[in-house]
C-alpha cells in the first residue's frame, strides 16, 4: 500500500469516529447566589476517552497525518502526565499504530491503566522535567513520532470551524436566555483550549471573553500578567492535567482576557460541591475552574451584569478517586479543606460567607501591563 493510500485510509478511519460520537453534553447548573447570571458546564467527560484531550488527541493526528509525519507502522511517543495519553493511545490503536506515553511515576493508576487498555505502553520516570526529551530520544531511536502536544496543540486545532470545542459550544448555546456567554472558562495545560476559544471569538465577532485558571506550582499566570516567558517553577502542578512549571509553545497570552489563580485547596474543595450540586465526580481541573467562574460571577453581579458563564468540564472524577476523593490522601499531602468546602457553599448558595478572595486579573493591551 503506498504512503498517500495509507495517510487517506488513516484520515478516513479518524473522521469516520468522529462521526459515530455524539456531540458533549453542556449541564446547566443553578447557584442561588447569582439570579440572572446563567452557569453551564460543557462536559467533556463524555468524549470516548473520557476528557477534553480527546479533542486535542484527533487534531494531532490529523495534523501529523496530513504533515507526512505519521506512517504505516510509525511509533507515536507522546510526553504526557495521563490523559492525553489516554486519548492518543485510542486513535494510534484505531490506526494499528504502536504507542507509548513517557510520564512522570507519580501519574495516577487509574490513567496508566486505561493507557495500556488502549494498548499503548508506559514509559515512567522519576524527573517530570525531563519527559519531553525522554519522548524526542524514544521516537528518535524507534523511527518514530514525536506528537509534542505542547509544542503543537494551539495550531493542530482548526479554530474557526470542524466542530472544534468553541463551535459546539455555541451552537449549543443558541436556544438558552443568554447564548452569546459574557465569559468562557477553562484551564491550561498546554494552552490550546484556550487559544482555540479566545482565536474563535474573535473571527466570529463575538463579545464572549475568555478567562483561564492556573493552579499553584504554574508559570502560565504570572507569564499571562508579566510576559516573561522564560520563568520557570521549581515544581509541577499537583492538579493533574492543568499548570506547567515552564512557558509552553501553544500557551498563547494575548488571546486570553483574564486569568484567576487558583490555591489548590479551593480546587479539590470545589469538587465536593459540584458533586453536590450535579450528583458527578470531576476532575480537579474542574474544581480550578469552577473557583474561576465563582470570581467571573461574583463581579457580574456586583457591577449588575445580566448574562451567562460557560466553564468547561475536563474530565471525570473516577480517574482520581485514589487522591482527590480520598479523604487520606489529601491528609498525607497537606490538604485540610474542610474550611474550603464550607466557604464555597456559603458563596455559591448565597448564604453568609466571607468575601470571595479569588479574583480576576488582565493584561491591558499588549503592553503587558496588568490592568
Amino acid at each position: 500500500m503506498s504512503t498517500r493510500t495509507w495517510v487517506k485510509q488513516a484520515v478516513r478511519i479518524i473522521e469516520a469516529d468522529a462521526n459515530r460520537s455524539a456531540d458533549t453534553h453542556l449541564i446547566p447548573l443553578r447557584l442561588p447566589a447569582f439570579p440572572g447570571i446563567d452557569i453551564y458546564l460543557k462536559d467533556e467527560s463524555s468524549h470516548p476517552t473520557g476528557s477534553l484531550k480527546h479533542r486535542l488527541a484527533r487534531s494531532l493526528f490529523l495534523y501529523s497525518l496530513c504533515n507526512g509525519w505519521i506512517r504505516q507502522g510509525s511509533t507515536i511517543v507522546e510526553a504526557s502526565s495521563g490523559s492525553t495519553a489516554v486519548s492518543e493511545a485510542y486513535f494510534a490503536r484505531l490506526l494499528n499504530l504502536p504507542f507509548v506515553s513517557v510520564m512522570p511515576r507519580s501519574t495516577s493508576p487509574e490513567k496508566i491503566a486505561l493507557i495500556e487498555f488502549y494498548g499503548g505502553r508506559c514509559h515512567l520516570i522519576d524527573d517530570a522535567s525531563q519527559v519531553g526529551s525522554e519522548a524526542q530520544r524514544l521516537a528518535h531511536e524507534s523511527g518514530g513520532h514525536f506528537m509534542d502536544q505542547f509544542t503543537y496543540a494551539e495550531r493542530a486545532t482548526d479554530w474557526r470551524s470542524n466542530n472544534n470545542i468553541a463551535e459546539s459550544l455555541f451552537n449549543q448555546m443558541r436556544e438558552e436566555p443568554h447564548p452569546v456567554p459574557h465569559w468562557i472558562v477553562c484551564a491550561a495545560g498546554t494552552g490550546g483550549t484556550s487559544a482555540t476559544l479566545g482565536r474563535y471569538v474573535r473571527y466570529k465577532r463575538h463579545d464572549t471573553q475568555i478567562c483561564v485558571a492556573d493552579p499553584d506550582n504554574s508559570v502560565f499566570y504570572d507569564y499571562y500578567l508579566n510576559g516573561d516567558n522564560g520563568i520557570t517553577a521549581p515544581c509541577g502542578s499537583r492538579i493533574e492535567g492543568i499548570g506547567r512549571p515552564r512557558v509552553e509553545a501553544s500557551f498563547v497570552r494575548h488571546v486570553i482576557d483574564a486569568m484567576v489563580k487558583v490555591p489548590d485547596g479551593y480546587s479539590l474543595a470545589a469538587l465536593r460541591h459540584l458533586e453536590q450540586i450535579t450528583g458527578r465526580r470531576c476532575g480537579g481541573s474542574t474544581g480550578t475552574i469552577f473557583c474561576a467562574t465563582l470570581s467571573l460571577a461574583a463581579e457580574m453581579r456586583a457591577q449588575g451584569e445580566r448574562g451567562s458563564i460557560v466553564a468547561i468540564l475536563c474530565d471525570g472524577g473516577e480517574r482520581y478517586l485514589h487522591s482527590y476523593y480520598n479523604d487520606v490522601w489529601l491528609y498525607a499531602n497537606g490538604f485540610q479543606i474542610s474550611e474550603q468546602i464550607a466557604e464555597i457553599r456559603a458563596f455559591a448558595n448565597d448564604e453568609a460567607a466571607p468575601s470571595w478572595p479569588l479574583h480576576a486579573q488582565r493584561i491591558s493591551g499588549m503592553t503587558g501591563q496588568t490592568a
